[in-house]
């Protein structure tokens, strides 16, 4: 298999530049029509940063959000349209920032996550986050969210597109900022670490790369054979990009397989 072609996303949609500039642009739409705190720190350096959109209403439930980018690419500010669907359905939103490679390493970014969802938990009345609270993230961030299914303040982890098992990635181009050690590799691949957590809501476009939907599948499937509760939502017709656009519809496949699952 040619990994830097299987796991080259970019390419496999052809007009990256132009989904980019709709994200863009309709992420400004979003800032611009709702009241959000910009840029708050959990942190220090310079990206340990988040936005923050609160409902009015106590006891909300509350999804956090981490982009992706292969962790070395993107920014949050390209990523609040996602939290359209999501505020009409009444959610508190956050987006979450981490410092890219190469400047931050595995173990760096890593620990950022950890960091902001600690923050957050020390601040969730400040905040109004009530007890529901779903950490979600696309690609990279899916690989992050899966990562932090036991931290205290998650009750239901939702990774989109996660990437599962960092040995591949070790192995093809997107390695060359990463410079991932085998310590990193055995710490931080989620498919590894199977075991208690928070519920799982796994999500995958249909018309992705098939590596990217193998890694969805394999780790919903090593989940579910550990007991834990795993739910797999195959987006039909979404490629990598397109399950954002979905996840930012009201009427979503995903909004409202979300929904269901805060019902129960």
């Amino acid at each position: 298999m040619d990994l830097n072609q299987a796991y080259n996303n970019v390419a496999a949609v052809g007009n990256f530049p132009q989904i980019m500039q709709r994200f863009r642009q309709r992420s400004t739409e979003t800032y611009a029509s709702h009241a959000w705190q910009r840029d708050v720190p959990y942190g220090n350096a310079m990206r340990e940063r988040f936005d923050w959109y609160a409902q009015g209403n106590a006891g909300a439930p509350t999804l956090l959000f981490i982009h992706g980018g292969y962790w070395q690419a993107s920014d949050k500010d390209d990523y609040a349209f996602i939290a359209e669907g999501l505020i009409e359905a009444g959610f508190n939103v956050g987006l979450l920032e981490y410092t890219l490679a190469p400047e931050a390493s595995m173990s760096t970014i890593v620990g950022q996550i950890g960091k902001a969802l600690d923050y957050l938990l020390a601040h969730r009345e400040a905040l109004n986050i009530g007890h529901q609270v779903v950490l979600c993230g696309h690609s990279a961030g899916g690989h992050l969210t899966a990562l932090y299914r036991r931290h205290p303040l998650v009750t239901l982890a939702m990774p989109i597109s996660g990437l599962m098992e960092l040995e591949p990635i070790s192995r093809c181009w997107l390695n060359d900022k990463l410079q991932l050690s085998e310590e990193e590799i055995g710490r931080f691949s989620p498919q590894r670490l199977i075991g208690d957590g928070a519920p799982l809501l796994v999500t995958v476009g249909g018309d992705e790369l098939p590596e990217l939907i193998r890694h969805s599948r394999e780790y919903a499937s090593a989940c579910r054979e550990a007991g834990q509760t795993v739910s797999l939502v195959e987006l039909a017709g979404c490629h990598h990009f397109a399950v954002l656009d979905d996840l930012a519809r009201a009427d979503g496949k995903q909004l409202r397989a979300l929904l269901a699952y805060l019902k129960r």
